[in-house]
């Protein structure tokens, strides 16, 4: 029976909550920071998530809407406007085109072309630094998480040799819980940091793909308004 109640003492005392009030100052810095750190990393992770497929799935939408369109200034003024990111490379290529050939003056075919090319590759671009702005926080989190639970481990294991000197006693009850705190900052370390490059990884994905289908609509719009110079 008593057996059975210190074994039950000992595991409670190796639970993450004890782990973490028996922890020193400096290590429980480190949980903490490491704590904050996954939530925000989960944060960017379901925002992150949930704006890229949106912002795929309208860009593809409005793509699909506009080749079925027959007036593109109809279009422009309509589904061209929305905060999409095709709509922004549509209303980029529009205005330049605008600009360029409705001034009364003779049309500078290839000079339309570049202008055109260029407006059309600046918003895609400022699209997709826009989209994977918070993308450089989950690198972060996953190239120095596990060094910053390396740093509370390191600092744990030094507590115990500290404890073992000051006791005179290498028995495993006083070694355990400073190893076992120690041990549990890598483990939050590694619980930050797998997410955070996963994640980053996944999106990485998203963010490329969507970037392609910008520049596959911005290409076959831009045949689509040079064929529209050869008539001006």
């Amino acid at each position: 029976m008593m057996q059975d109640l210190a074994v039950t003492a000992s595991t409670s005392a190796l639970s993450p909550i004890a782990l973490f009030l028996q922890a020193d100052v400096v290590v429980k810095a480190v949980m903490i920071g490491l704590l904050l750190a996954s939530v925000w990393t989960w944060t960017i992770i379901l925002s992150g998530t949930i704006s890229l497929s949106s912002a795929l799935r309208k860009s593809k939408a409005l793509a699909a809407e506009f080749w079925k369109s027959e007036d593109i200034d109809k279009f422009y003024d309509g589904p061209g406007r929305q905060d999409v990111p095709a709509a922004k490379v549509f209303s980029a290529a529009v205005s330049e085109w605008r600009r360029s050939v409705r001034t009364g003056k003779p049309v500078d075919r290839e000079g339309t072309r570049a202008r055109l090319a260029n407006a059309m590759a600046s918003a895609a671009a400022g699209e997709i630094d826009r989209l994977s702005d918070r993308l450089n926080i989950l690198a972060t989190v996953g190239s120095v998480a596990p060094f910053v639970g390396l740093f509370g481990t390191v600092w744990g294991i030094m507590r115990s040799f500290t404890d073992i000197a000051a006791s005179q006693n290498t028995s495993l009850g006083v070694v355990a819980p400073g190893i076992a705190e120690a041990l549990f900052a890598t483990a939050l370390g590694l619980f930050a940091a797998i997410p955070a490059v996963i994640a980053y990884n996944r999106l990485l994905h998203k963010i490329s793909k969507i970037e392609g289908h910008l520049h596959r609509f911005g290409d076959a719009l831009h045949i689509t308004l040079s064929r529209e110079l050869e008539r001006a």
